[in-house]
């Protein structure tokens, strides 16, 4: 019997090391504060998610306000495994990725939600041959944006003469082209750029401008959506090949077209609100552009689709053919332009 209960011992003990090792400690860097409404509404949902159906193997630990580095390093650091997952803006880095750029021209998407769920299916067909270095998980948008400034813009003449905060590398060539300068600060560093006097305006999404606290420095608003800024989560591709098998299909069931239009999607309804109180506001004034001025804005953006489309071909891809499926994908999730 000794013997029998020292088998039955040990096999325990064997089971119990095996569920112990099993175990998958995974961290996520993101630049966001945790207040912003995509760590609670959408980076915890989809983190909670992987953690139940893998039955508690997989927990994931976020961190947030740029705690394991800078915003436009965080496609690097999830390529050197500084951390497993990473929330990264392609587009703070100029040129380094041409295809993934097209969701940023404007005039090309109208919403966050259903165009998150679109841009991420379109984008997979690209996402290796771009972004080799690390497994692109998802890619999503931001509600349209616009430009926010502390004096009147209502023209793209305006711009001429004024220093803009950019939200990522092609508003920031938008803003050349009509004679700004940009001022190429992240996210979180564009409040003192504008306090400080080294900015005049930004393109940021509505209710980030509350949350940032820019509401304070910029009192006149573009009351047009223009663009977006396309964001991808990136895991680390040592770490997602060491997976065991059933691990790995947790990951993959959680980075999906639908999973992007899920993390997209509080973000997305909560910037909206950001118009509401700026028109509910004494001390801010939108202006809302006439159909030509509309129409002047769209003439002064649309050499930034031929730019793109030249960027694409010398990287060696069919930019026509991208272009095209592009739009096919977001009129079959009825989020163009």
């Amino acid at each position: 019997m000794k013997g029998t209960w020292l088998a039955a011992a040990a096999a325990a003990g064997m089971v119990f090391a095996t569920q112990v090792s099993a175990q998958t400690e995974l961290s996520f860097s993101s630049w966001l504060p945790p207040q912003h409404p995509l760590q609670p509404t959408g980076f915890e949902p989809w983190a909670k998610s992987m953690e139940e159906a893998s039955d508690g193997r997989i927990t994931l630990t976020i961190y947030p306000s740029q705690q394991l580095g800078a915003a436009p390093d965080h496609y690097d650091m999830v390529r050197d495994g500084i951390a497993d997952f990473g929330f990264i803006n392609p587009g703070y880095q100029a040129g380094r990725f041409p295809v993934v750029a097209l969701g940023e021209i404007p005039f090309q998407i109208t919403n966050a939600e259903a165009g998150s769920r679109a841009f991420d299916e379109w984008y997979r067909q690209y996402a290796e041959k771009e972004m080799p270095e690390i497994y692109v998980c998802m890619a999503y948008l931001h509600s349209p944006g616009t430009f926010h400034s502390k004096e009147k813009l209502t023209l793209p003449a305006d711009v001429e003469g004024k220093n803009i905060r950019p939200a990522h590398a092609t508003m920031g060539r938008f803003v050349t082209s009509l004679g700004g300068a940009n001022v190429q600060v992240s996210a979180p560093e564009a409040r003192e750029a504008l306090s400080k006097g080294a900015a005049d305006a930004i393109t940021f999404p509505w209710n980030s401008i509350w949350l940032f606290g820019i509401d304070n420095v910029t009192k006149h608003h573009l009351d047009m959506p223009l663009y977006v800024t396309t964001f991808v989560t990136g895991m680390n591709k040592a770490r997602y090949e060491a997976l065991s098998p059933e691990d790995k299909a947790v990951v993959d069931e959680h980075c999906t077209p639908e999973w992007a239009e899920k993390v997209a999607a509080g973000w997305a309804q909560w910037e909206d609100k950001g118009r509401e109180i700026a028109v509910s506001s004494d001390d801010h004034i939108l202006h809302e552009p006439t159909d030509e001025e509309v129409q002047a804005w769209k003439d002064a953006a649309a050499p930034l689709l031929e730019q793109w489309k030249k960027d694409v071909n010398d990287r060696g891809y069919d930019a026509d053919a991208i272009y095209e499926s592009f739009n096919e994908t977001l009129a079959k999730h009825d989020s163009a332009y």
